[in-house]
């Protein structure tokens, strides 16, 4: 196999589209489609007592109204809880519009379908809704308190609880070995919601011709909602197709399938036999599609003179919202990649996950990790403090080593597989982030200060993705691959992929994703998971044609297949390069013809040739055509890992916080493309830094969103973003073909523990909570 192709920093090939205006993404569709709005529930809990749709019928352009009493069952019943845990002992979802009574603010309450979107939305500011006002549940505190219930079978609000422990090596549990160490601390960490807020919110477009549904959707997920749509229409799957077009971010709130909006639109479509469209609107999106990232955690540590810990035990709360569509996925992850490139001698981890009438939670970049790593590195670093150690002397004494790879944590990841890392190497990052930063050699002042964190990222969650790959009789290689494409450059790295397999020029590679016309079966973009199983699945795809090309060249060039190679498009004998053939006529003898079209195709007819008249034109057990379709299942995750520096100026009078260097040592196992790595990497730091800094999602206790738009919700600009620094170190995988770890998620985990290390240390301020503003920060100092 040729490595021309891949570990090259090829140049996305996406961006001269998308760049210069020609993407095509959701909003750019169905241009002579009617639209639908909706009517929002303005309380965060509240009983339906009446609906009067009356002042909204004369409204110019009115097609239709929906009320939940208006959909058939069907479509009614309560959207699906697509990830079930036995330790998820009371699920709950909403409906597509609220039945009887709703939980957050932004819940849909009624369908306007009109001509047009500003009649739609008229029709819905007439349309009035009787409520009667129950006493809202609003943050963690309440919550667990259970005075109130968000729901009236759940008690004491909790939707899940759950327990993991490992015992050291001699058998004593983590509270035990916390009691017999020679150290101990014990505090508590906050972190607090925030939200995705893709270029481009959700929206669905439906069109039914009498028989078969076609759906655009903003998803990250065609393949799934393709499913969830057929089962809410009862459709035969075959006559539903589900297409994602250019899709404007993700970043995890596109994951979830249906929205309500999935169902409803294409159902009014089939309905109403019109084209239907709806588009998110930015207020829409901030009060009804998802957020993430609220705990509060509660730690106890227990360690040696050297730092190394010897029992941890940590209790986390989990706000999820007023609904649990996605499962208790973020604190597994949470409990899980919390004990990142450690080692602890024991660990015992529960969380309660709580329900509030609050926007629900789903996994955002990082789904969890973030959580984790906060609470794991503000332990280190706390030790360090106390023993008055060297940050990075810490860690390196509870590191895994290299030679103990794989290594068993004895706990169950979030796909239900054992937390086993496959490979790392975690001194050697170290090493190189200190030198990449300048640790050794950075000079303290006041009001200058220097931040460490690490992390592991489990990636390529299973069950599976596919890859089919055509070699067409133009040389041209198609691709496709079920998952979908927001911005990670699959288009690129996936023809680097088939490129280096098949041998040919990446220019002749065309990759379609997201399109159920083209593969009908996949799982989704999320988890940092497409290079690693779509990847492998398409290098598996491409090996299968590669065999059949060699196969059918050396019958036409009368060789051993053994002795054949490709490059360039050629399939040529070794060490005689006259004696060769394009791969564009190996595709056509590989499709039998009776009848020719061109010249081309007429080596490919009954009478072209000497065919063996002992054996069917098509062998048996072949199909016609030079292509290939093959599966990647991983037995379980590979674990990428990585390390931040940064170092933060703080201004002594306004506590403004400014970063002035950023570095990042990153392991994705073998590199298919590095610049996309790279910028994988700092779109994740420009995430992270809103998320240490800015952006937070405010609810007031009546359970109102406060800062509901751009105006309030604050993110960085460019000019708050550092350069950042980046290194690499290539660690490959044992678990899967290529060698691959994802990276899609890399830039964000850590940020938030990087930069409170570094504020800590240029204040002397013990930071237990982010985001932080200039505003708490002097009032810590007050303190």
């Amino acid at each position: 196999m040729t490595t021309r192709l891949f570990g090259e920093p090829v140049p996305r090939r996406e961006d001269p589209r998308l760049l210069t205006g020609q993407g095509r993404y959701l909003d750019d569709l169905g241009r002579e489609a009617v639209a639908a709005a909706f009517v929002r529930s303005p309380h965060a809990h509240a009983r339906i007592r009446d609906i009067d749709v009356a002042g909204a019928l004369d409204v110019d352009g009115l097609i239709a109204i929906y009320t939940w009493e208006d959909l058939p069952e069907r479509v009614g019943r309560a959207l699906p809880l697509l990830i079930p845990h036995p330790a998820l002992t009371h699920g709950r979802t909403a409906y597509p519009l609220a039945r009887d009574v709703v939980r957050h603010v932004g819940e849909p309450v009624v369908m306007v379908v009109a001509a047009d979107r500003y009649a739609a939305e008229d029709a819905c500011a007439l349309i009035e809704v009787d409520y009667e006002p129950l006493k809202p549940v609003v943050g963690l505190a309440e919550a667990v308190q259970g005075a109130q219930l968000v729901h009236e079978d759940v008690p004491g609000n909790v939707g899940a609880h759950l327990v993991q422990e490992v015992a050291a090596a001699d058998g004593r549990g983590a509270r035990e070995a916390i009691e017999t160490a020679p150290h101990t601390l014990a505090f508590r960490l906050d972190i607090e919601r925030s939200a995705s807020m893709p270029l481009e919110g959700r929206g669905v477009y439906a069109r039914w011709d009498g028989r078969d549904l076609r759906v655009y959707s903003s998803t990250q997920t065609s393949t799934s909602v393709r499913m969830a749509v057929a089962a809410a229409l009862e459709l035969p799957l075959p006559q539903v197709e589900v297409i994602a077009p250019d899709v404007g971010g993700g970043f995890g709130v596109k994951i979830v399938h249906p929205w309500p909006e999935e169902v409803l639109v294409p159902w009014a479509a089939m309905t109403l036999g019109r084209e239907i469209k709806w588009t998110e609107d930015r207020r829409e999106h901030f009060v009804s599609s998802a957020h993430e990232r609220a705990q509060v955690q509660y730690v106890r540590v227990g360690f040696d003179d050297d730092g190394r810990v010897l029992g941890l035990d940590v209790t986390i709360l989990h706000d999820h919202g007023a609904y649990t569509p996605y499962g208790i996925i973020v604190p597994i992850v949470t409990s899980t990649q919390l004990l990142g490139p450690y080692k602890p001698g024991s660990y015992r981890v529960e969380f309660t996950a709580v329900y509030t009438n609050t926007v629900q939670v789903t996994p955002y970049r990082g789904a969890g990790r973030p959580q984790g790593v906060f609470c794991m590195e503000r332990t280190m670093d706390k030790i360090a403090r106390y023993l008055g150690k060297d940050r990075t002397q810490v860690r390196e004494a509870n590191f895994i080593r290299p030679e103990e790879f794989p290594y068993d944590h004895g706990m169950t990841f979030q796909d239900g597989r054992p937390l086993i890392y496959d490979s790392g190497n975690y001194p050697e990052m170290l090493r190189m982030i200190k030198e990449l930063i300048g640790w050794d050699s950075f000079e303290r002042r006041p009001g200058l200060g220097i931040g460490i964190g690490c992390y592991v990222e489990g990636t390529g969650v299973g069950p599976y993705e596919g890859g089919h790959v055509q070699i067409t009789s133009d040389g041209r290689v198609h691709v496709s691959t079920g998952l979908t494409s927001q911005g990670q450059g699959h288009e690129t790295v996936f023809a680097q992929i088939a490129a280096t397999e098949l041998g040919v020029p990446i220019e002749r590679v065309s990759v379609v994703t997201g399109d159920t016309r083209r593969f009908g079966y996949a799982v989704g973009t999320f988890a940092s998971r497409a290079a690693v199983v779509s990847g492998n699945a398409i290098a598996l795809a491409c090996r299968k044609v590669r065999e059949k090309a060699l196969r059918i060249a050396a019958d036409a060039l009368e060789a051993n297949p053994d002795d054949l190679d490709i490059a360039d498009g050629m399939v040529h004998v070794a060490g005689a390069p006259t004696a060769a053939v394009p791969l564009s006529t190996v595709a056509v003898l590989a499709n039998p013809l009776r009848y020719s079209f061109d010249e081309e195709t007429a080596k490919a007819t009954q009478f072209a040739g000497a065919a063996a008249p002992d054996r069917p034109p098509v062998a048996e057990g072949e199909e016609p055509g030079l292509e290939g379709r093959d599966y990647y299942s991983p037995i379980r995750s590979t674990f990428a890992a990585g390390m931040h520096a940064a170092v933060v100026e703080t201004d002594p009078d306004t506590a403004e916080i400014r970063i002035l260097r950023y570095a990042v040592v990153h392991d994705c196992g073998r590199l298919i493309n590095p610049m996309i790595v790279e910028g994988q990497i700092h779109g994740g730091v420009a995430q992270g830094i809103g998320g240490a800094l800015y952006e937070r999602m405010v609810y007031d206790p009546h359970g109102q969103l406060v800062n509901a738009s751009f105006m309030d919700f604050l993110m960085p600009y460019a000019t708050e973003i550092p350069h950042i620094e980046t290194g690499h170190l290539e660690t490959p995988s044992p678990l899967n073909p290529l060698g691959i770890k994802g990276a899609g998620e890399a830039g964000v985990i850590p940020v938030s523990a990087v930069i409170a290390s570094a504020i800590e240390d240029a204040e002397g301020i013990e930071i237990d909570r982010m985001p932080i503003s200039p505003s708490e920060l002097f009032d810590l100092r007050m303190r």
